[in-house]
Parts: C-alpha cells; structure tokens; sequence
C-alpha cells in the first residue's frame, strides 16, 4: 500500500482512507481476478464487516461491480467503470491524449515490441501509457512507479543541462560511484543522437522489480543490495559505434525525449527492446522513435532545444 493519507488541518494520516486505498490497490494489482468478502479481507486485513461496508459503497458509486452467483457466498468484486472515467482524466491532466496512445499504436506495430510514454509526477518516475504487441504479458503496467533519484532517471533528464543539476543533487536511492569522464561522454553522444540505449543486464533487470512501487526512502537492506546490483550513474548506457557493426548488444529499452512549449523535457517515449540488436537495427528503431517522440512534442505544442 501507498503512504499514509494525511488529514488536511492536521496533517495526520487517515486510517478509513487508507482501508479504502488498500482494497483499490489490492484489485488494481489483479485486474483480471475477482475476489469474494472473505478473501478480500483476509488479504487486505480488514474485518469482514469493515471490508463489507467499504466494498458496498465503492460499489454504488460504481468504482467496483459485483458479480452475483447462486447465493450469497458467491458474490465477487472487482474494478468498474467510473474508474476508466477517473484513468482518462487523469491522463488527460497529465497531457497524455488519446493521439499520444495512437502514435505509440503505431510504434508497437512497427517493431513489435512494447511502446510507453513516462513522466516525472510527484517527483516518481510514472508509467503514463503503453501499447503491447498481442498476447505479450505486461512486465509493467500504467500507473507503476519508481523513485526519481540516481541512478534511476537519467533518461528524463538528459536533454536538460538545469534538469540533469537538479536530478545529480539529489539524494542517491543507493550509494554510487561515479565515472566523471564516461557521464559526460554518454550526455554528448545520447543529445547529439537524440536517444538513449540502455543496456538489458540482470541487474538492471531486477533493479526496476524491487524499485517499483517503492518510496523514495528505501530500506538500509534494500539500499545495499541495489548497491551490488548498480553503482555508476549511466553505467548501462550503451553508446553505438563502440563495437564492429554485426555484433549483437542485449538491449533494454531505447528512449528518445517529449519537450513542451518552455522547450523542456516533460516526458520520455521508449522502445521496451528486452533482446539482441546489432547498431544498425538500433539506429533503425532508435529512428522510428524519435518520430514518435517529435510527433507527440508537436501535440504539446512543444518543440526541441536550439
């Protein structure tokens, strides 16, 4: 569950929203699965006439709907429809607009692979959009977040000399070492390419499962072992030409930048690769999504740095 909910006049959390919060997050997290009274509120650790009461009036206001079998004990909950209201407006707050999903529609169909549209929000790096090819299982899903700290983020600031400042002052989500001369060089090459490759490694793998959904303080235990996962800022940038043109990198993601009407960069358009690619057939993809990224910069009314 998310942070506690604070009372407005006092600052204090609040236990009934709280409640309310765990049983969306808990259904939210299982999209496809529908749950009865009792498990609910075993899972949620409620009182079953607590959960009851949460779930009655989250279903009259239509943000769960109630499917009834043959009797009481079959009755299950699961997400309804004044949430997709609540998701689109949401978006829409966030200028992501049905034109943005379709120009990563396209993407997806032209490479076959996963596209997304992410975004710094409450100072959380958020899934904002996706688009997955068929029958792919979501390995993220909208609405996940991490923390924005080093080294996690540096692709939503890259193209932004005051952004990257700010984002290397902040307080590392785990120790770090830095390799000055390497940073610096992969900042020149990825704003004269206009993208950033980040490498498929296992650490970086698993730095993203334990990270999501994560405060920004994260657990000394957890800090450490991030720790022995990554280390350098910037060191899973993979910077093309740097091998013979037929040798195959295990690639991440490839991520090209959304600039607003200030000509700062407000959000990042990727490419989830999660496979081999030779330089050429990164530049090919690498090309298809800066397109995507200036059409959606053009939606903004937005246009690049000089």
């Amino acid at each position: 569950m998310g942070g506690a909910v604070p009372d407005e006049t006092t600052g204090r959390a609040s236990p009934p929203t709280e409640r309310v919060i765990a049983l969306l997050n808990f259904l939210s997290a299982h999209p496809h699965d529908r749950f009865g009274l009792s498990e609910l509120a075993r899972r949620v650790d409620l009182s079953k006439p607590t959960c009851l009461g949460i779930l009655t009036s989250l279903t009259e206001a239509g943000y769960l709907v109630r499917d009834s079998g043959a009797g009481v004990r079959d009755k299950t909950y699961r997400l309804g429809p004044t949430l997709i209201t609540l998701g689109h407006t949401a978006q829409e707050s966030l200028r992501v607009s049905p034109a943005a999903r379709d120009e990563l529609r396209k993407l997806c169909e032209t490479y076959g692979v996963t596209a997304a549209l992410s975004g710094v929000v409450d100072d959380r790096i958020t899934l904002l959009e996706l688009v997955a090819p068929p029958n792919t299982p979501a390995a993220v899903r909208v609405g996940q977040s991490y923390p924005f700290a080093p080294p996690v983020g540096l692709m939503f600031v890259l193209w932004d000399e005051r952004a990257v400042r700010d984002w290397l002052a902040k307080e590392p989500t785990i120790p770090l070492r830095t390799d000055t001369d390497r940073f610096e060089r992969v900042i020149t090459a990825c704003r004269a390419a206009g993208y950033l490759v980040e490498r498929l490694t296992p650490g970086g793998r698993r730095l993203y499962a334990l990270m999501a959904g994560m405060s920004n303080t994260l657990p000394d235990e957890l800090r450490a072992l991030l720790g022995e996962l990554v280390s350098d800022i910037g060191e899973r940038v993979y910077l093309p030409g740097t091998d013979g043109p037929d040798t195959r990198h295990d690639i991440s993601v490839i991520a090209a930048p959304v600039f607003d009407h200030h000509r700062r960069q407000v959000m990042v358009v990727t490419l989830q690769i999660g496979g081999a690619l030779t330089d050429d057939e990164i530049g090919t993809r690498a090309a298809g999504l800066i397109s995507t990224a200036d059409a959606l910069t053009a939606q903004l009314g937005g246009s690049k740095p000089m």
